[in-house]
């Protein structure tokens, strides 16, 4: 997990803004975090994401059957590849190899797919330098990446690094899901998913002020946007330790809160009255947390 050092003023976390669609099986470590630290978790996309019908993604001149593997660094990716597969009734090889940017990714396959370990690929971190290392070893595959409309420049570049064999298929749209006049918007801490999330947050707030506000992210590319926004990043996942956004959310907002002496499990604050230094970034003075 990486966190920035140029957030001064360390206030306690309490609600926190998951710019995902909320689980709909009632299971999420999110709701876990949530009920230990005793915190609100809200659900609110800042993108929607909008299928690409079959009659338009044959214009792209794609032939799925063409290919021995497939790229996936989304489940939004893994959903639309198949919904096309059954509109255009294309009949899938049980060859068909699976190459996943993150475990949470590949696992999501078995919602349409036996999982089977010899012919689905993950890497550890979620990154994308160990997703091509792992394709570097598969170079006689012919790839298919499954992207959106607005392709990750990223991927582009490492497929060309590697001199992977491949095909791009746009398979869904990522457009603005935008906030109504009267939606509630004040939160802590705001998690973002991808570039396009951080589009649409200027595109509903275009005076938008970070201050206080804690800003986190999962992936590089998103990483970027955020600094490329001029934005302060807080939180970046994920990394050897943290893999999944829920498990370096968890880490932080445990820091957070053992930084002004909060314990959210028991429902309530302690006050420190003795200077302090937790964890090596924030500290207390005179009543008042700071960032180290």
């Amino acid at each position: 997990m990486q966190t920035s050092n140029k957030n001064t003023n360390a206030l306690k976390i309490k609600r926190v803004l998951v710019s995902q669609p909320k689980p709909e099986n009632g299971k999420s470590p999110y709701f876990d975090i949530a009920e230990k630290y005793n915190i609100k978790i809200d659900f609110r996309p800042f993108i929607k994401v909008d299928p690409i019908l079959a009659k338009e993604f044959r214009l792209q001149r794609i032939n799925i059957l063409d290919y021995t593997a497939v790229v996936f660094t989304s489940r939004h990716g893994i959903d639309h590849f198949f919904r096309l597969v059954q509109e255009m009734r294309i009949n899938i090889s049980e060859d068909l190899k699976y190459f996943c940017i993150s475990e949470t990714v590949a696992f999501y396959l078995q919602k349409y797919i036996q999982f089977r370990k010899r012919k689905v690929f993950y890497g550890d971190t979620g990154k994308m330098p160990e997703l091509f290392q792992i394709i570097s070893k598969h170079l006689d595959e012919k790839f298919l990446v499954v992207m959106s409309d607005k392709h990750n420049e990223e991927i582009l570049g490492y497929l060309d690094q590697y001199k992977v064999k491949h095909g791009i298929a746009s398979m869904y749209r990522t457009v603005s899901n935008d906030f109504g006049p009267d939606e509630e918007f004040n939160y802590d801490m705001l998690l973002f998913f991808s570039p396009q999330g951080i589009a649409s947050l200027l595109k509903n707030f275009p005076n938008f002020e970070q201050n206080e506000i804690h800003i986190g992210c999962l992936g590089l590319s998103t990483a970027q946007a955020i600094r490329d926004a001029n934005l302060r990043l807080d939180l970046e996942a994920p990394t050897k330790e943290f893999t999944s956004m829920a498990m370096a959310l968890e880490h932080y907002i445990k820091e957070n809160h053992r930084a002004i002496g909060f314990t959210g499990d028991i429902g309530m604050s302690c006050i420190k009255t003795e200077p302090q230094m937790w964890m090596g970034k924030f500290f207390y003075k005179n009543g008042k947390v700071f960032g180290s």
